[in-house]
């Protein structure tokens, strides 16, 4: 027999339960899990890259191409809202000044709230985007004429908490931290390409610290100015998961910061057509420390042998009959353990760190 208090708390746990399964799942891990989230999303070959911190708070790192009938401002709206729970964009940045990297800020500001917008400064023009001054109209207006430049050594203010949390700006605008720390034993593979010019030589790069864990996201950084960072010593020590710069592409991925950082996992963010190429792979290959290395695609272009195994690639096919699947890193509470993860079916893989007394 279920006596009166019985069956009312009863009726508290079934409220509970109810209560839990509604809760949006951005407040739900920040209310348990206390994790640190790093979504890739899925934009064929350009960038969107979404941060969950355990504080609640939620950061965009580049937004995809504009066009294609919004299927890049979708995709990031699905992530941000449908799988990480949240309604709001609390930070987004921008890396440098190509599409492929900024093309959704707008178009996002007029879906879903954002908070602060970030970048390296807008220049009057882009020698290699005759359309530049009218893409970045529709940013400014989306900004209202308010985004803070980052330059190199700032730290974008994101909340931290009982495990510390830091996220450092270590290049801007071809500038890059001072060249500080161990020497770089790598530092002699340096061979200089021509001078780049565009603006990809110009990206933000964002170095996050959990704990323990880092991560690093360089944008599209190319090769002199990698090796500027890089040499002669190693002023970012140790990474743990580093985001492949530029794609994956060649003109990017200099082996004296590839395989001075010695990370233990790898994420690819190229297309079917775009980006991982032969020589960035061997790079990566060449990484003692690697342990897994994910691509958003599968290159079509290449053979399976040479490039990472098929289970640990998110999208297969080419892209008209793309399904747009997410990578997700998730690191523990701690910042001592962290999970991969290919799309909302796929089986985590974790990862532990490794010794901090030798980063």
């Amino acid at each position: 027999m279920i006596t009166c208090s019985g069956f009312a708390a009863r009726l508290l746990s079934l409220a509970m339960f109810i209560a839990a399964v509604a809760m949006p799942a951005g407040a739900f891990a920040d209310a348990e899990g206390k994790r640190l989230d790093i979504y890739f999303i899925d934009v064929e070959g350009g960038a969107a890259t979404l941060i969950i911190t355990p504080a609640g708070e939620s950061l965009l790192i580049d937004s995809g191409y504009p066009d294609n009938n919004g299927r890049d401002r979708d995709r990031i709206l699905k992530v941000v809202r449908e799988v990480a729970g949240f309604e709001r964009i609390d930070h987004a940045a921008v890396t440098h000044w190509h599409r492929d990297h900024y093309g959704n800020h707008a178009s996002l500001a007029a879906m879903i709230d954002i908070g602060t917008f970030w970048d390296r400064g807008i220049p009057d023009a882009l020698r290699e985007d005759p359309q530049f001054v009218d893409r970045i109209a529709d940013y400014r207006r989306a900004a209202e004429n308010e985004s803070k430049t980052l330059q190199a050594g700032d730290t974008l203010p994101l909340k931290s908490g009982e495990t510390p949390l830091a996220l450092k700006i270590v290049t801007a605008s071809r500038n890059c931290i001072p060249n500080e720390g161990e020497p770089n034993p790598f530092a002699k593979l340096h061979e200089p390409d021509p001078e780049d010019d565009s603006d990809n030589a110009a990206s933000l790069s964002f170095l996050l610290s959990f704990g323990n864990f880092r991560f690093l996201c360089c944008g599209d950084l190319t090769w002199n100015i990698e090796a500027k960072l890089m040499t002669p010593s190693n002023p970012l020590g140790r990474v743990d998961l580093f985001m492949v710069t530029h794609h994956g592409l060649p003109s990017s991925n200099n082996p004296v910061l590839v395989l001075a950082i010695e990370p233990q996992v790898a994420v690819m963010c190229n297309g079917p057509t775009k980006g991982g190429h032969p020589r960035t792979l061997a790079t990566l290959r060449k990484a003692k420390s690697l342990e897994a290395l994910y691509q958003l695609h599968r290159n079509v272009e290449l053979k399976p042998e040479e490039q990472t195994p098929a289970e640990f690639i998110a999208n297969t096919g080419t892209t008209a009959d793309c399904q747009g699947v997410w990578v997700k890193a998730s690191v523990a509470p701690d910042g001592e353990s962290y999970t991969l993860q290919i799309g909302p079916q796929g089986r985590p893989r974790t990862f532990k760190l490794r010794d901090p007394g030798t980063r």
